[in-house]
């Protein structure tokens, strides 16, 4: 079975990718910048400041899969961490494009890197939006549109790449879910701003499955990594709230109190995108999870 190299293996949708990979029979190991003891996949070390890393990696590796990427809402997005979120991506990217140069004859087979449906822009209002739709010209475009072009230098190396534009990632151990959950949990839930603006959402085990899809099928290009019915802000609050059986009493959050919280970043959440996984589905990939209730259900494992 094949071996697969990923960066950023320990984060959210590493850990799930990882465990199915494995689950599959494959062999993975993880780029990481300190090793660690009892971890359950072979590790290679890599410092990406100084462009270094172990060449064994790419010996190893018959696809990798770039995951790699300091966290979009972690932090207010001062200059310079717009630099980190930018240069986490492009600058690792170029070493391991660095790293191969060195080495064609171990050259992967396949390149599959992670993108963001944030290519679009912040907000494309309630026009269906699909894979040669137009980039965005806000920050979230800026930082996708350089994160693929980052993916896009391993063509020049005749290595088949993909790329998975991500949207909102629904699971309890991490992202956008937990922290929309919270408030209903305590009874103070309410839809952001309007509630009009579209997410995109796509259950982990889905998106997980669909990075094997694209592996196992040695596919190319892009592919919207979104389920195939997008909500609302109100209807996913609505549905949380449902599975939660938690009540809405509040009226929405308004647009400037999150503005006022989270500066830039309000943009994320007062905005949305209507987007299309018809590419993906053509493609012959088949979702567990269609349906947000069910989803939801799954997540929060109600009976």
């Amino acid at each position: 079975m094949q071996k697969v190299l990923i960066t950023g293996g320990s984060g959210l949708v590493g850990t799930e990718l990882s465990a199915l990979l494995k689950e599959k029979g494959y062999e993975v190991a993880h780029l990481t910048r300190n090793i660690k003891d009892n971890y359950p996949y072979q590790q290679f070390q890599w410092d990406i400041k100084k462009q270094e890393m172990d060449e064994e990696a790419i010996r190893f590796a018959d696809v990798v899969i770039h995951l790699a990427g300091a966290g979009v809402a972690d932090k207010k997005w001062t200059d310079s961490r717009k630099k980190v979120i930018i240069e986490s991506r492009t600058e690792s990217a170029a070493l391991l494009h660095k790293a191969i140069s060195k080495m064609p004859d171990e050259a992967p087979e396949h390149f599959i890197s992670a993108s963001a449906i944030g290519y679009y822009g912040m907000d494309t209002g309630d026009k269906l939006v699909d894979e040669e739709s137009k980039a965005g010209n806000d920050f979230l475009a800026e930082v996708t549109k350089k994160w693929e072009a980052s993916a896009d230098q391993f063509k020049s190396l005749k290595i088949p790449t993909a790329k998975i534009r991500i949207g909102i990632v629904l699971t309890e151990k991490g992202g956008a879910l937990p922290q929309l959950a919270q408030p209903i949990k305590l009874m103070a839930g309410a839809p952001l701003g309007s509630g009009k603006q579209w997410m995109s959402w796509i259950h982990i085990d889905d998106l997980a499955r669909l990075f094997l899809h694209v592996l196992e099928n040695k596919l190319t290009g892009v592919y919207n990594g979104v389920g195939t019915n997008p909500a609302t802000n109100k209807e996913v609050t609505k549905a949380v709230a449902k599975v939660l059986d938690k009540p809405l009493i509040l009226p929405n959050v308004p647009a400037f109190a999150m503005k006022l919280l989270l500066g830039q970043m309000a943009q994320m959440v007062l905005g949305g995108n209507k987007v299309s996984a018809e590419k993906t589905l053509n493609s012959g990939f088949e979702f567990k999870f269609e349906r947000l209730d069910d989803a939801l259900e799954d997540i929060y494992k109600v009976s």
